[in-house]
């Protein structure tokens, strides 16, 4: 009789073992560290997309999920954030572009590092291939040295006698290289010039307005960055007192002021980017998972600014154009 009840109770045990585990794994709350440049402010439309998709996976923020957020004001300061998540130790890290996966991947070549806007993934050395990214990196890319070809395109459209082009670039950005052969290489094409006016901090901005004005460039290309989005406001104003027609990344620039924009759709990124977070979260490998392209891209134009800066936006553009700004 003994010999019986110890055998039930351990096939008891056994049966119970795995559904305890399940239970265990059901109950855990992931940590995400997110790390990005810029006020949160300033990025909540991105966040707020990332949690949505991570809802649609069955995420919810205080039940299985929560973030730890790192912002800095300058590049200078995310190495030191970075180190941070590192030791708090979470699940996964977000680092939307590559500014921030440049620290991240110097804290930690364990936690897995996702991306949502990253300008130039192989050509930076962040990862082996789109493919088979390798390593603990991975996510989806907007391919920057394409994204400023066309744009460049879309200022010749609009400066038909366009001789000079600036290129505002932020320095620090591992992405700025590569981006800035990209417009030599386009402009080259189109038989314009380029005078780039580099920058590494917001003090940096007069200064380089001024040296496009003094080198009467007819417009300019600003490389997307983090530093450049979280100052678009400035940006605009800047671009404004020089006169100066300007074509971004992000539409936020144009929403701030910015004459045009043309870039993915960012928001529609990060919210797929969740798929990747989910995904690790479940087990797989981030060298494992394929880097995405970015598919949706949109022209905006802000008539209000062409109207100030004394530049008609001639019909075939705005015909293009996804979002016109009166």
């Amino acid at each position: 009789m003994l010999d019986r009840r110890a055998f039930l109770t351990g096939i008891v045990g056994l049966l119970a073992t795995p559904l305890a585990a399940e239970a265990q794994q059901a109950g855990r709350i992931y940590q995400i560290g997110y790390l990005s440049v810029g006020a949160p402010a300033e990025s909540a439309n991105r966040v707020n997309a990332l949690k949505m998709g991570l809802r649609d996976h069955g995420y919810a923020e205080g039940r299985n999920v929560n973030f730890v957020f790192r912002w800095a004001e300058t590049a200078e300061q995310l190495p030191e954030l970075a180190a941070e998540l590192v030791r708090v130790k979470v699940d996964v890290i977000f680092a939307p572009s590559s500014t921030e996966v440049e620290a991240v991947r110097s804290a930690t070549r364990v936690i897995p590092i996702v991306f949502a806007s990253h300008a130039d993934p192989v050509g930076v050395g962040h990862v082996a291939s789109l493919a088979r990214p390798g390593g603990n990196i991975t996510g989806l890319s907007v391919l920057m040295t394409e994204l400023v070809t066309k744009q460049l395109e879309i200022m010749k459209q609009a400066l038909p006698r366009m001789k000079r082009i600036g290129a505002l670039a932020v320095s620090t950005a591992p992405s700025t290289r590569p981006a800035l052969h990209a417009v030599e290489a386009a402009a080259e094409k189109l038989e314009v010039q380029v005078v780039t006016a580099s920058v590494r901090a917001p003090e940096d901005f007069d200064r380089a307005f001024g040296t496009m004005a003094r080198e009467r460039v007819n417009g300019f290309v600003a490389v997307a960055s983090p530093l450049l989005r979280s100052h678009r406001v400035v940006l605009a104003e800047l671009s404004l007192k020089h006169r100066l027609p300007g074509i971004f990344g992000p539409k936020e620039h144009v929403e701030a002021g910015g004459l045009m924009s043309y870039g993915a759709d960012f928001p529609d990124l990060f919210r797929h980017a969740a798929t990747h977070v989910d995904k690790i979260l479940k087990g797989a490998k981030p060298g494992d998972l394929p880097i995405e392209q970015a598919t949706k891209f949109e022209l905006v134009i802000n008539l209000k600014t062409a109207k100030a800066i004394g530049l008609t936006i001639p019909p075939s553009l705005l015909l293009r154009a996804d979002q016109v700004i009166q």
